[in-house]
């Protein structure tokens, strides 16, 4: 079953990846299941609450993969595939520290959606709590939300992180990557987060016309913080 399976992923790497997003080439099932809709904790639900500013986060995924958290597919992310930074997601933030979220109760996405969006975020279970948490919040059908999140991500250039030979960086290092790819991007703008020693995400703050800004919720490790970075497999 396993060297089956395998060999559909490899078959349908080029054709799947035309299916999903534009962003990069990878390997997606010939078929998807969707994740169940999410119940959300009654503590998380905030409708009322304007939205201040957006927020792209970014996963280093090989982190994700090794931690083995429940946003990460363990087949389709961790196995099939080699990721560096994917879109954990596309976040309106509100003016302190209660943001909008689960605005509405929705369905169980397509499968033609999910499997759109799994080289962006290749997780079942995350798009749908991501569509859910978040998305409702601002757009109408999960379509236009992972639409606006892929072009959010398409005006990035995401570097690739190369940690030293001991697999670590500092924060400033890994800030650094990012402003010489991105005119106009400040150290400011960006919300570097290490979670035990290690780089867990990147998060990219923006205003409310999705321009380049300073991230209103702090930023995360300073420079001289030292990170251990999961290397790509």
């Amino acid at each position: 079953m396993k060297t089956a399976l395998a060999a559909a992923f490899a078959l349908i790497a080029v054709a799947g990846a035309a299916q999903a997003s534009s962003l990069k080439s990878c390997a997606v099932p010939p078929s998807v299941t969707p994740a169940p809709a999410e119940i959300p904790p009654a503590n998380e639900i905030h409708t009322d609450v304007p939205t201040a500013a957006y927020l792209l986060a970014l996963f280093w995924s090989p982190e994700a993969c090794r931690a083995g958290i429940p946003e990460s597919d363990q087949i389709i992310q961790c196995r099939e595939n080699r990721f560096g930074f994917t879109v954990h997601g596309l976040w309106p933030n509100g003016p302190d520290r209660v943001h909008p979220r689960y605005c509405k109760p929705s369905p169980p996405m397509s499968p033609a959606t999910v499997k759109a969006n799994l080289c962006m975020t290749p997780s079942p279970w995350l798009l749908q709590h991501e569509w859910q948490a978040h998305g409702t919040c601002q757009w109408d059908t999960p379509e236009a939300y992972f639409k606006k999140a892929r072009q959010v991500r398409k005006g990035l250039n995401v570097p690739e992180l190369k940690p030293s030979p001991d697999q670590t960086m500092t924060a400033g290092e890994i800030r650094h990557a990012f402003l010489k790819r991105n005119r106009g991007m400040t150290a400011e703008g960006l919300n570097v987060r290490v979670k035990d020693g290690r780089l867990t995400e990147v998060w990219v703050c923006m205003d409310l016309k999705f321009k380049l800004a300073a991230c209103r919720g702090g930023n995360g490790a300073p420079d001289a913080a030292v990170a251990r970075v999961t290397p790509k497999g």
